[in-house]
């Protein structure tokens, strides 16, 4: 099954993109059960709009009626030995009473239309060798290597 009048955005710095950006910390704090993260330091106004205006910085959401449904962020990078750069998916989730309907699979086309613009020749994204759903989608995108992720944190 598929959602159907999904509109699928690239958000700008701008009121609406403030908004949906807003919407699509609440999803992410709810989809990775991390409020903490997500809900409890809300960056200012200021701080989201500066972020949107970079370039390397891409939010792109999937909004139904209004609502943010599935959201994804990603980062692009230049490369040094290549005039190329590549990109990182760092977050996608979808809303839990939307999940298998296809929405992120759009939300993830959409984006490779975006990564054409930023000369992109390469798209990363990791998942929990748990998480099924999200390694059976990605599996259709790309190819999967057994890695290590390590997190080093400089503050406490």
């Amino acid at each position: 099954m598929e959602i159907k009048n999904l509109e699928f955005h690239h958000l700008c710095a701008d009121s609406i993109g403030l908004d949906q950006m807003r919407q699509v910390n609440e999803l992410y704090a709810v989809a990775f059960a991390e409020e903490e993260m997500y809900l409890h330091h809300r960056p200012s106004d200021e701080y989201l709009l500066k972020q949107l205006k970079k370039d390397h910085v891409i939010v792109c959401t999937a909004v139904t009626e209004g609502k943010v449904i599935a959201a994804l962020t990603a980062y692009v990078f230049d490369k040094l030995e290549r005039e190329t750069t590549e990109m990182y998916v760092y977050d996608l989730a979808v809303d839990e009473s939307c999940r298998r309907q296809k929405a992120a699979t759009r939300l993830l086309q959409f984006l490779f239309q975006k990564a054409d613009k930023f000369n992109v020749s390469a798209i990363f994204i990791q998942a929990d060798k748990e998480d099924k759903p999200a390694v059976a989608l990605y599996e259709t995108f790309g190819i999967k290597e057994d890695v290590f992720h390590f997190d080093i944190y400089t503050k406490p």
